[in-house]
């Protein structure tokens, strides 16, 4: 009989999980391309598929119907394929000058990460940014001290979320099998997606991330009751798209981590 498996290594976002509370950048980023082509986009909307490959992410925009209307009424036709590969390059000059200004590492996770790898947990990481746009990422992140095992982009294996091909190129990367001894954190639909697919643990955020999408200092001006009225909608999203579990930041998964440790060790898997 085999033996119960150990947990071995933990799958992390980026925006709104490890770097920049509240997402943002992208966010940004989407409404000053759109801007200049004469399009007003909300940040609701520019927040509805975060967490896709950003290309991905820019044919749904497209597709919205306030969107598209905006479009037809500006150009005088419909966003074409080819629109979409122009402002895919559009938008990688005007993220690469936003993102320094956003993409600082969130209280706590340099903290928590660094105590799970000296547990002997691995880290890795998936992203709906290109190797291009993470790069200066990282780069920041090991200044403040967050140093995952693995970084994996969608441009490297063909798709972007929620196909659940960065995680398994990830855990080839870490060694570490079989996907049910992984877990995956992250704030948006997709990432809970991604790594259900992936056939892994999934654990939802909710505070740092882009369902409430504030930064640190605007959330801490809203009153009680508001932040627990958002908090339960965030929450309540993440297990409707099959999150396992929910947190408000990195640091409060440690705890979930440990229930998931004695799932495993009860020989429960991700599908129960």
């Amino acid at each position: 009989m085999t033996s119960p498996l150990r947990l071995r290594a933990i799958m992390l976002d980026w925006a709104g999980t490890t770097i920049d509370h509240g997402s943002i950048a992208p966010v940004a980023a989407l409404q000053e391309l759109f801007a200049q082509h004469r399009i007003d986009l909300s940040a609701v909307d520019a927040r509805h598929d975060m967490g896709l490959l950003k290309r991905d992410h820019i044919r749904a925009i497209l597709a919205l119907p306030i969107v598209s209307e905006q479009w037809h009424a500006a150009r005088g036709l419909a966003p074409a394929a080819e629109d979409v590969d122009s402002l895919f390059t559009e938008f990688r000059s005007l993220q690469a000058a936003v993102l320094p200004r956003y993409s600082r590492v969130i209280d706590g996770v340099a903290e928590a990460t660094s105590a799970w790898q000296a547990r002997g947990l691995r880290i890795g990481s998936s992203t709906g940014y290109t190797r291009e746009m993470l790069a200066p990422i990282a780069a920041q992140a090991a200044a403040d001290g967050y140093y995952p095992d693995a970084s994996v982009c969608p441009d490297e294996v063909g798709a972007g979320r929620p196909a659940p091909w960065m995680l398994a190129r990830n855990a080839q990367l870490l060694d570490v099998y079989p996907p049910s001894a992984c877990v995956k954190i992250g704030d948006t639909v997709s990432d809970i997606e991604e790594g259900r697919n992936a056939g892994m643990w999934t654990i939802g955020i909710t505070r740092t991330g882009n369902l409430i999408g504030l930064d640190a200092a605007d959330w801490a001006q809203l009153p009680t009751y508001e932040k627990q009225l958002r908090l339960q909608d965030a929450a309540e999203t993440l297990l409707n798209a099959g999150a396992h579990f929910v947190a408000e930041d990195l640091p409060a998964c440690n705890d979930i981590l440990l229930q998931i440790e004695e799932r495993l060790q009860n020989r429960m898997h991700p599908g129960i």
